[in-house]
């Protein structure tokens, strides 16, 4: 956990810094391009941690990917300094993401196999998120040049080390040693080709994926994350610069909520096609205000913080309690994997459709969706229910 919060405060003040010289030397173009970089790394970081996964122990896994993102901070960042063509650097920020990604999966990899509960998760993901606030918050705030300047590169690249130490504790082991073993024969001594071919999957890291839950996932975050994921640029628009301190503090403080917010609805028992339109909606709402008041901008970064950082725990939590002996890394992967691609959808199109003041009636228009998919899927399981109880009718009492 805390090697985990020094690395994404690095990550996120360096990040933060590069988008700012980059918006310094190229404009938005040079930015956008860097960004589309950073998205189709973390597309690309599953199939690729999926393949590493199969021969890797989680220990060699962490050091290979922290080693290769520490470098490529530091050298992407100083190309852009030094004023390297742009598509050379993009071109390293796709490698520096497909590292870093490998690298979160595996140490969410780690939490799972000490607990995989979704409020373990969701309070791994939501440090997370709280500490990158934080550090987008911090980089705002510095000047870009001199000692300062010194000091984020040392931070940008040295804030890898405790991931790096940690390493040696990592308890996931590669699937090709740790897989399950062999289903035991049916009735004439034969094991099913079935079972085999599941028993086979399950060794060789290449688990049957769960493409309909991490569809959901990735259809949750495309109507329902794209104003969170431009916040900077909204808050800017709508109120000013100076309010995208205030909307960073606001998204921290939902996040250190999510963990409670999770418990609570654990306790109500409802399905995943239930609970994830519902966090998607908590994403939406609040920007129906947003437009119209700073307070109403700081609602609606509150509510998305809780909301996101639940939901991602949430997801990471199923998808990791149903995989397979020696996959769970592979298919955390696939699950930030398919949240990105989402994200990176709605990213492009969000700006394309609508001006910042109108981000409220296009929230409204994805939360009203969203909620009549929960309210159907709320209907749809529950009516086999009643109709059960209907059937086998009130019991009967004796004398």
């Amino acid at each position: 956990m805390v090697s985990g919060l020094v690395d994404s405060f690095g990550l996120s003040l360096g990040w933060t810094i590069f988008n700012l010289v980059a918006v310094d030397r190229g404009g938005l173009a040079l930015a956008g391009l860097f960004n589309a970089a950073m998205l189709v790394g973390v597309v690309l970081s599953a199939p690729v941690t999926g393949r590493l996964a199969r021969y890797l122990h989680g220990r060699t896994l962490l050091l290979l990917a922290g080693g290769t993102e520490a470098i490529l901070r530091v050298a992407t960042l100083a190309a852009l300094l030094a004023g390297y063509d742009g598509k050379l650097i993009a071109a390293g920020i796709v490698l520096m993401h497909v590292a870093a990604y490998a690298g979160f999966a595996a140490m969410r990899a780690e939490v799972a196999a000490v607990d995989a509960r979704p409020q373990t998760m969701t309070r791994y993901a939501l440090s997370i998120a709280a500490v990158e606030a934080a550090g987008a918050g911090v980089a705002a705030l510095l000047p870009l040049h001199g000692a300062c300047l010194i000091a984020v590169f040392l931070v940008y690249g040295m804030s890898l080390v405790p991931t790096i130490l940690t390493a040696r504790r990592a308890r996931v082991r590669d699937a090709a040693t740790a897989g399950p073993s062999m289903p035991a024969a049916g009735v004439d001594g034969q094991v099913t080709r079935t079972a085999r071919r599941e028993h086979d999957r399950a060794r060789t890291g290449r688990p049957r994926l769960p493409w309909p839950v991490l569809a959901g996932g990735g259809v949750v975050t495309l109507l329902a994350a794209g104003p969170t994921l431009l916040s900077v640029a909204l808050a800017s628009e709508l109120h000013g610069h100076k309010a995208v301190a205030g909307a960073a503090i606001a998204f921290s403080a939902g996040c250190l909520l999510s963990s409670s917010a999770v418990a609570v609805v654990d306790r109500l028992r409802l399905p995943t096609q239930v609970t994830w339109p519902l966090w998607g909606v908590g994403m939406l709402v609040g920007w129906l205000l947003a437009p119209a008041h700073l307070v109403g901008l700081f609602v609606a970064q509150f509510l998305s913080g809780l909301s996101m950082t639940a939901f991602e725990g949430g997801m990471d939590a199923r998808i990791a309690r149903d995989a397979a002996p020696g996959t769970v890394t592979t298919v955390l992967a696939w699950s930030a994997s398919t949240r990105a691609l989402g994200g990176a959808v709605a990213v492009r199109l969000l700006p394309a459709l609508v001006a910042a003041p109108a981000i409220g009636l296009t929230s409204g228009v994805a939360a009203a969706t969203l909620g009549a998919a929960a309210l159907s899927a709320l209907v749809r399981l529950r009516l086999p229910r009643r109709r059960a109880a209907a059937a086998t009718g009130p019991a009967v009492l004796g004398p």
